[in-house]
């Protein structure tokens, strides 16, 4: 198998920062504590200029805040839909400045979610349209639109004006199928998952048939094998060692089957959660990935510059480590945090 990506003009990059599941901590480097009590996000604009994005009262009593978080794109998107003057205004910005940084820094589509802004349907769905408009007034790459919930999807399409280019649907799983129709309706590329009708698969030959199934489904329909983005599904190494394997080498069966034109893609940040010095350890895992065959992420890029990830030294000892622990090989990642704690790591 030849290697897809060569250098990161190969790669596409899905932008995953735009989602109300976003924190901050309460206390840590982005939040200060105003005079009055109340609490406030800081932000810089393009431009440099420091910002504070106030935090509505009501938030303080979520169960996030309880927790010492803030859901700050969560908290934008409030204030933008529902306040006044500069302070609704200051929501607004507060989504542009991530919009300029994601694509300054190479995002190729900017992933919007909203399904936890609301319980409500109508809410999400307003939502995701309020969110859209407001991306597209300034982005020059297009939306992928993500969600759990094929109405809120179809908000989003609904609220896309086609400026930016074709629109990403994310995702279509096999409980879901129909949402397929949503992509031919808008001419979307589309992210398809591996997960079952039922839940997550269990290795990466229940990965292969899953999106097989898909696959089969979507270009039956019409969908072009070059329009199709497949995400594997990524787990944590830290709940278990086979999950850094089960993603890698599901990534090489599905290059294997389906050749150079589908593209292959994912959350693959999941597989760092829990764990010191997650920059490293994604890092790793993208360069992994890629050698396997994937070809785009759905990745934060401000994060993750794709030159350095290609330009890795793997024989480096704190690449090899973290290629041990992601190939399965240290039990429960104890000579990873290890050397971690002992400053081997960088």
């Amino acid at each position: 198998m030849t290697r897809v990506v060569e250098n990161a003009a190969d790669f596409v990059t899905i932008g995953e920062n735009i989602h109300t599941t976003r924190i901050v901590k309460l206390g840590g480097v982005f939040h200060e504590k105003q005079e009055d009590g109340s609490d406030a996000i800081k932000y810089r604009k393009p431009d440099g200029e420091r910002r504070l994005m106030r935090v509505p009262e009501h938030f303080a009593s979520t169960q996030p805040y309880e927790q010492g978080q803030l859901k700050h794109f969560m908290i934008a998107v409030w204030k933008g839909m529902n306040e006044e003057g500069d302070e609704a205004a200051s929501g607004v910005e507060y989504i542009e400045k991530e919009v300029h940084r994601q694509i300054k820094a190479g995002a190729n589509y900017l992933d919007l979610n909203v399904d936890e802004f609301s319980y409500r349907l109508p809410e999400q769905q307003e939502a995701m349209k309020w969110l859209v408009g407001k991306v597209q007034a300034i982005s020059k790459v297009p939306p992928s639109i993500d969600s759990s919930n094929a109405q809120i999807i179809e908000s989003g399409f609904e609220a896309y004006d086609g400026s930016a280019g074709r629109p990403m649907l994310n995702s279509v799983a096999l409980e879901r199928i129909e949402a397929l129709d949503l992509v031919i309706e808008h001419d979307a590329t589309v992210v398809v998952s591996a997960a079952r009708e039922d839940g997550m698969p269990e290795d990466e030959h229940e990965r292969l048939e899953n999106v097989g199934r898909i696959i089969e489904a979507a270009m039956s329909k019409g969908v072009a094998k070059a329009d199709i983005y497949v995400d594997p599904l990524f787990f944590p190494i830290s709940v278990s060692g086979e999950y850094g394997p089960h993603g890698l080498n599901a990534i090489k069966l599905i290059r294997d089957e389906y050749g150079p034109e589908i593209h292959i893609s994912g959350g693959m940040s999941n597989v760092s959660f829990g764990l010191p010095n997650r920059k490293l350890v994604n890092a790793v895992y993208l360069r992994l990935a890629i050698d396997h065959g994937a070809d785009s992420g759905i990745i934060d890029p401000i994060h993750t510059d794709i030159d350095a990830v290609l330009s890795l030294d793997m024989d480096s000892k704190p690449v090899q480590i973290t290629t041990e622990m992601l190939m399965g090989n240290d039990d429960f990642c104890m000579n990873y945090i290890t050397a971690f704690r002992s400053g081997e790591l960088g």
